[in-house]
């Protein structure tokens, strides 16, 4: 890893250091910017912080992130038809701990959300002298740059404190959404920018609407003959500093018969409920999220379209790209494979999973303690097995085990069954 920044000359230990320079690899030099096929700089700089101050925003992306963090990362090995659950380093890196500072829950949650609010999300995979993973660390950075040195494409990543670290490509997990104009990166979300800009134009003109229905407001005419302009303002000012101010709770003023108040009829306009609801649904719409998701309230329908449009595609990026990344293409060739499951018969009615259990448990598809978690219970020890109906038939043999004979033998039309 090439360090660079103000960090490298400081004797403090920073965070920096402890992340990017316990991997040392050989210097790389020359390094030559990447030219992409579309044209496009290959620099991409971070967009999505002030989105992230929008409050539908931020709920349609926490909707995602934490029920993304739920998914259930696997590390298996194909062999031949069997699948094998392998308890390794990785498992626990993807399962339990991915570095020193964040469990898993967490580590998803914030891979999520950079992916959602900046279509890019970057992991560092750290790795020791041997090169085997030992941590996965999420990184947010000012810009990233793009090299390439000796026909290997190399990452430039540049902080806001001033440091920079260069790492090569395939040492980063790296996820995108809406992804066409650049060879690399996802798109921003620029799209975005005029929903936004109608948000907050409508949240001030509410803000600005409760206050000015909070203040008395009129003309005070003055009955008596005409008064010097200087005199009009003093008693204005006056009868502004007593009864208009905050602290006139009772919200009522008095004057004498030299002069009148006359109110003003106002009517602050804000925006209708209908064209609310049409606002956040076009940011539900553009996140793919919708109301149900977000207030936790929706049906076993709702949950399942949510999940196949949203979370699954992110699911199965992110399964293919740690694949690529945390394995050699020779541990591919074993059959080596990361994917992420996420238990959808959780959000499932009771009918249904009853149902499921009943007609899947006799095919032998699901054992005891498969069964047991779908209805949210502990595994039992010896539950691993799985159970047949003796109702069912070979369907090449059904003949045979009626008859008796391998089917050889005539059945009359007019004879009863056996």
């Amino acid at each position: 890893v090439d360090l660079g920044g103000d960090s490298v000359a400081s004797e403090r230990r920073s965070l920096f250091q402890i992340i990017f320079g316990r991997t040392k690899q050989p210097q790389v030099q020359d390094y030559t910017n990447l030219k992409l096929l579309s044209g496009y700089q290959p620099i991409f700089t971070m967009f999505g912080d002030n989105a992230y101050a929008s409050d539908i925003v931020r709920a349609a992306v926490d909707a995602i992130a934490r029920n993304g963090a739920k998914l259930k990362p696997k590390h298996i090995r194909k062999v031949g038809q069997d699948i094998i659950i392998q308890k390794s380093n990785i498992q626990y890196l993807l399962e339990t701990r991915p570095n020193i500072y964040m469990d898993a829950y967490t580590f998803y949650y914030r891979v999520l959300t950079e992916l959602f609010m900046r279509n890019n999300s970057f992991i560092f995979i750290d790795k020791d002298a041997a090169g085997t993973p030992i941590g996965l660390y999420p990184i947010s950075s000012a810009n990233l740059e793009l090299l390439e040195s000796k026909n290997e494409i190399y990452a430039r990543f540049k902080f806001y404190g001033g440091e920079q670290v260069t790492i090569p490509y395939t040492n980063i997990v790296h996820l995108r959404r809406f992804f066409f104009d650049s060879d690399f990166y996802g798109a921003s979300n620029k799209a975005l920018i005029p929903t936004l800009e109608l948000i907050n134009t409508t949240n001030q003109g509410i803000v600005n609407a409760i206050k000015t229905s909070a203040n008395m407001r009129g003309i005070l005419k003055f009955t008596q003959a005409m008064l010097k302009p200087e005199d009009i303002k003093r008693e204005r000012d006056r009868f502004v500093s007593e009864y208009m101010a905050i602290d006139n709770n009772g919200g009522i003023g008095a004057i004498d018969a030299k002069a009148e108040f006359i109110p003003l009829d106002n009517k602050p306009q804000i925006v209708d409920k209908d064209t609310m609801a049409h606002i956040k649904q076009s940011v539900y719409d553009y996140f793919g999220v919708s109301e149900p998701i977000i207030t936790s309230n929706y049906t076993e329908e709702q949950w399942n379209a949510f999940y196949e449009s949203t979370l699954e595609p992110v699911a199965v990026q992110m399964g293919l790209e740690f694949t690529s990344k945390l394995f050699t293409e020779r541990e591919i060739g074993f059959g080596n494979q990361i994917i992420f499951e996420s238990s959808r018969l959780q959000y499932a009615s009771a009918t249904t999973k009853s149902n499921l259990i009943t007609n899947l448990m006799g095919l032998a598809v699901l054992s005891v303690n498969e069964a047991r978690e779908i209805l949210n219970l502990a595994p039992v020890e010896g539950g691993d097995v799985r159970y047949q109906s003796l109702n069912f038939v070979d369907a090449t043999k059904a003949a045979e085990y009626q008859t008796g004979n391998g089917g050889d033998e005539d059945v009359s039309e007019d004879r009863e069954p056996t």
